[in-house]
């Protein structure tokens, strides 16, 4: 009875509350509660009053609950005794829901008083979550798993799933260089997991049980993902999963009539955080500034600067001076004001996307059709860049007999890629370095000029494209002979076809009469083909059996065999001198470049394969769903090592609690309904590695390649391979994890919390040095060693009030840090890993300022008695960085280089991304959803310390740059139209000289962020309109994504992409703002 008053009281609290917010919304008439009535349709149906208690399994009535009339806005709450009156229509049907119950329906008949039992919605406790080769019940789960629903890919304008799934999952880090539509996101599971030369960290991506491209298909057909984090989840896949697994499970048949959906959006684009160029004028004065202050003459004479600024004003029309017959070179005679970013990307971009997808059956037989389309347009202003996918899915379940089923998949995805041949990282170096704002786009004639410019190649200098194409087989048989034995046998198959094809052209300027005159560093013209094809062959043997004793010992126990084999083939050829420029075809070439000259042809082919085979089994255990066990153990063996080191060994085990399933628990059950302690330890082997064959010498042979003629030709040549050492083995990885599940107000607020440690040794590290008498590279080995560790979080609150509104906030923020714990650096160098040392260090000058007087500098000099800042620079002025003397040897250094002897400078900074984050808002009422998504960083240091981000330093005047943030440099005197600027942020510019950029604390950059990745409005509507038209489900609705960035980085920069572009310069393809619209439609 104790026990039944705290529910009671609970309800009671919750009822209250419930009341509460319906009263904040719906006034009181004098009769109590007001029905939420609509007189405009109760007028045109025959009513009538009806009255009833709505009551729990146990008899007790609950207070709050929600009654409506299903298709109306008509509805009221029960009131303190559980109880609720209503006006309905004769023919209507109610629908009766309170939270952590499952919702009845009642179709109104004759009767004018109706009792209702609402059940407990025991979802949460069935809640099953896919793991390797089967489910598992949430609540029995002792790994750590992550999940994702189809609902967090809904209605998001993203080229793939992938990019969706950033900031979805705790421990799940998703990052990208660049907003190409060809790049494909990194993904990592809880950070660095090898550093080992040639071996990747990358998570193992299941579709279905098969190795697939998550990129490439459907997102449409996404049912639900897993992440497989720890060990104890991830070990049954062995040595392909050390790094975690992401499970993708697609969309299958349901029992029932065809149903027929249809969604698609269509977007506008445009790209986000473009850097801006300077005017021509200041940026001539600038690299002005930058010759005076290295001690040369001004580049641009004051003849020049005039006719700069005289096209500004509009007094001078044309761009750029003649020479007699030609166009002066655009860099001594251009005085045009062009923004190369404004003129190569596209203000807006439009793209679109169709989805259309039937399933229904049978007791016997159930099938799921999709068929997908998506036409992704690019922002290249010029020779656009284009994505295309088409992808297609046919599944099928035939329940044989009632021991046997089968399962057959069929999916095909296709991939067009086109771009122009010129946007490659070249583009990236050289759009700002290269790209003065003095070039004209187009001579005083309009035809596009080349100074050397970008604009030029990338219009006229060829297409590169590229067609990729997946075809998916998967069948499955089931079997059940005896109840609890299930066995299950999966081949799968997939054929990957590759075919690129590029191609370059010749490209022409035009002189002063309009005649065309060919280009030297683009007078030859080529075609290229290549094509590749993988054959892949998985196949999963396993069978399981399951067993409970009335005493409440429940038994699971799995043993399987799983084995894999991949194939694949690639040939290449690349001929000069296109005939017909629009028909770039090898057939049409005539192997002579621009000057008639034969050249041999370029090829290249091979022959590539590995495969692996294992064995695993798994046990679990469980008493009366409180004390929970898991062991995994597999034993592995592939073909990229040798026969001695070719088999090992990984096992795994997971405890697991639930305290809450404890009697001693009761009387806190319900307010925390869900507590569940766990802990987990396992090992697993790496062999992931893009070497086919790590472990054997290969003799290099290339075609043509010789740097000398032998009877008119270039010969053959081949490379003596490096030696191998014979004790090359596996990457070892041990990893422990432990974690807390919780749930509370009856599931309301959900959670959990997990803190691991993750080990990987024998890393094949660099070789040790020996005497270069050896002649050939010295074999490396496994001799390095590091530890990964942190923590991740996930609370979530759902809730729906009386008033029908719904809404819910989910949090998530993970952590993790690397440390090097063995590597061979028997120097100290600091360029190199060290034992100890966190990855990500970054070590540098502490800064003291910039000297705003010849004074102030001399000053400074004068305190470093022994040799002031002469180590790094000389001619020390005003505007000058002055460095702190950290070690007090009274002079600024770098020392020896080395950990123990790096002279003035510190650790300054990590720049591994920290504190990754995601909140996800929603809420729904009356057909309306609403949903805003941030994702971001909360703590990063980056150094960015390319021509790009200085502007003018470390390098000369081609291969700096002029932004509009470049502008606040240091001016101890007016310079043409800029004032003095002794308060500024950048040093003065100085060309050739790096000793104001080197690595300091004042231009360390923080790039953390917050970003807006998507924000929707929806509205479904009136299943009593839709049904009219034989519509079930319509829903219209319009997303953002990128809406809003909020980061202190440098404006040039994206924190995204900051490390993308051509040697990380952060110069990369830009990411789009995105704007869509559209509707979802189920028949």
């Amino acid at each position: 009875m104790k026990e039944q008053r705290k529910k009671n009281l609970a309800r009671l609290i919750m009822g209250g509350m419930a009341l509460s917010s319906c009263l904040c919304v719906f006034p009181l008439n004098a009769s109590g509660i007001q029905n939420l009535n609509s007189e405009a349709f109760l007028s045109v149906n025959q009513t009538k009053k009806i009255s009833g208690l709505v009551k729990d399994a146990t008899g007790e009535p609950i207070i709050g609950a929600n009654v409506k009339v299903l298709g109306t806005t008509l509805g009221t709450i029960t009131d303190l005794d559980g109880k609720f009156s209503l006006d309905v229509p004769s023919n209507a049907k109610l629908e009766i829901s309170y939270l952590g119950y499952t919702s009845v329906n009642v179709q109104i008949d004759s009767r004018t008083e109706y009792n209702i039992v609402l059940k407990e919605d025991t979802q949460t406790l069935q809640e099953v979550v896919v793991v390797g080769f089967g489910t598992q019940k949430k609540v029995n789960l002792t790994g750590s798993v992550g999940t994702v629903d189809s609902e967090v890919l809904e209605s998001r304008p993203v080229q793939n799933a992938v990019q969706a799934l950033q900031g979805a999952v705790p421990g799940l880090q998703i990052t990208t260089s660049s907003g190409a539509l060809d790049n494909k996101m990194s993904m990592n599971v809880r950070g660095t997991g090898t550093i080992g030369d040639g071996s990747s960290g990358s998570p193992l991506v299941l579709i279905d049980g098969m190795e697939g491209d998550i990129n490439s298909i459907n997102p449409q057909d996404i049912e639900n993902i897993s992440v497989l984090k720890d060990a104890a989840a991830s070990s049954i896949y062995g040595s392909r999963a050390p790094f975690g697994v992401i499970l993708v499970t697609t969309k299958s048949g349901k029992k029932g009539k065809m149903s027929i959906s249809y969604n698609n959006n269509f977007r506008y684009g445009k790209p986000i955080t473009m850097p801006k160029q300077m005017d021509s004028y200041t940026f001539a004065t600038f690299y002005n500034d930058g010759c005076l202050n290295n001690g040369t003459g001004a580049y641009f004479t004051p003849e020049h600067l005039q006719r700069i600024k005289d096209y500004q004003n509009g007094v001078l029309k044309e761009t750029l001076q003649a020479s007699g017959d030609y166009w002066m070179d655009g860099y001594a005679g251009g005085n045009a004001n062009t923004d190369w970013y404004d003129v190569i990307y596209r203000d807006w971009t439009f793209s679109q996307e169709h989805n259309v997808s039937a399933n229904g059956g049978s007791d016997k037989i159930s099938y799921y059709l999709s068929m997908n389309y998506l036409d992704q347009n690019g922002l290249m202003e010029f020779n656009q860049d284009t994505y295309n996918r088409y992808t297609t899915t046919a599944k099928i379940n035939v329940q044989l007999t009632d021991w046997a089923k089968v399962n057959y998949s069929n999916r095909f995805t296709r991939e067009d890629f086109g771009r122009p041949s010129r946007l490659t990282n070249d583009l990236y170096r050289d759009l700002a370095r290269q790209g003065w704002p003095t070039l004209p786009v187009y001579d005083p004639n309009g035809y596009m000029f080349y100074s050397p410019s970008p604009v030029l190649p990338l219009k006229d200098g060829g297409r590169d494209k590229t067609q990729t194409d997946n075809v998916y087989q998967q069948i499955s048989l089931i079997l059940e002979p005896i109840k609890n034995w299930i066995t299950h046998v999966d081949v799968n198959y997939r054929i990957q076809s590759v075919n690129r094809h590029w191609d370059t052209q010749t490209l022409y300027n035009h002189d002063v009469n309009g005649n065309p005159y060919v280009i030297s560093f683009y007078s030859d013209s080529e075609a290229h083909e290549d094509n590749w094809k993988e054959n892949y062959l998985n196949i999963n043997a396993y069978t399981e059996y399951s067993h409970s004793l009335e005493s409440g010992h429940n038994f699971k126990g799995m043993i399987g065999f799983q084995a894999e084999e991949l194939n694949k083939s690639e040939f290449g050829a690349t001929r000069k001198g296109l005939i017909v420029p629009s028909l770039p075809e090898i057939d049409i070439t005539t192997g002579l470049d621009n000057s008639g000259t034969p050249v041999s042809p370029s090829v290249n082919g091979a022959r590539y394969s590995w495969a692996t085979a294992g064995f695993f089994g798994r046990i679990n255990y469980d008493y009366k769903g409180k004390y929970l066990m898991e062991v995994n153990l597999r034993y592995d063996g592939t073909s990229r090592f040798r026969r001695d080191q070719r088999w090992n060994l990984f096992p795994s085990f997971s405890l697991g609690w639930n305290v809450a399933h404890e009697e001693f628990w009761e009387p806190l059950s319900d307010i925390i309904g869900t507590l569940k302690l766990r802990g987990s330890y396992g090992e697993l082997g790496n062999q992931n590695t893009n070497s086919w064959y790590p472990t054997y010498r290969t003799l290099g042979v290339y075609a043509s390649s010789g740097s000398w003629i032998q009877n008119g030709l270039k010969p053959n040549t081949a490379s003596v391979p490096g030696l191998i050492s014979s004790t090359l083995t596996w990457e070892r990885v041990k990893n422990w994890n432990i974690g807390i599940d919780f749930g509370a107000f009856n599931n309301r607020l959900t959670g959990s919390v997990d803190v691991f440690n993750r080990k990987t040794i024998d890393m094949v590290g660099p070789a040790p040095e020996l005497p270069t008498i050896l002649g050939m590279a010295v074999p490396k080995t496994n001799n390095t060693d590091l530890e990964t560790y942190g923590f991740e979080l996930n609370i979530g609150w759902n809730d729906r009030l009386s008033n029908g509104f719904g809404y819910s906030a989910k949090f998530i923020l993970s952590d993790s840090q690397t440390k090097i714990t063995r590597y061979p650096n028997p120097t100290n160098t600091l360029d190199k890993y060290k034992s100890g040392e966190m990855m990500g260090d970054i070590y540098g000058y502490e800064t003291i300022g910039i000297a705003k007087s010849r004074e102030e500098m001399e000053q400074h000099l004068a305190s470093l008695p022994n040799g002031g800042q002469d180590a790094i620079g000389s001619k020390w002025d005003a505007g000058d960085i002055m460095y702190k003397d950290l070690n007090g040897d009274g002079k600024i250094d770098g020392g020896g280089n080395k950990y123990d002897d790096m002279g003035d400078r510190k650790k300054i900074g990590n720049n591994t991304p920290r504190y990754q984050f995601g909140l996800d808002l929603s809420a729904d009422f009356k057909g309306f959803d609403f949903r805003a998504f941030f994702q971001g960083v909360m703590k990063r240091d980056y150094w960015q310390g390319s021509a790009y981000f200085w502007g003018i330093g470390n390098s000369g005047i081609w291969h700096s740059t002029g932004f509009v943030e470049h502008v606040d440099y240091f001016r101890a005197e007016p310079s043409n139209d800029l004032p003095a600027n002794l308060d500024s942020y950048y040093p003065r510019p100085i060309f050739d000289s790096s000793k104001n950029n080197q690595v300091q604390t004042r231009y360390l950059q923080n790039a953390a962020y917050i970003r807006l990745k998507n924000i929707q409005l929806g509205y479904t509507l009136p299943s009593s309109l839709t049904n009219k038209f034989g519509v079930s489900k319509l829903r219209l609705f319009v997303s953002g994504e990128n809406l809003w960035t909020g980061t202190s980085l440098s404006s040039i920069f994206d924190p995204e992409t900051i490390s993308g572009g051509d040697g990380s310069n952060g110069n990369a393809y830009p990411l789009s703002k995105t704007i869509s619209f559209g509707l979802s439609v189920n028949l």
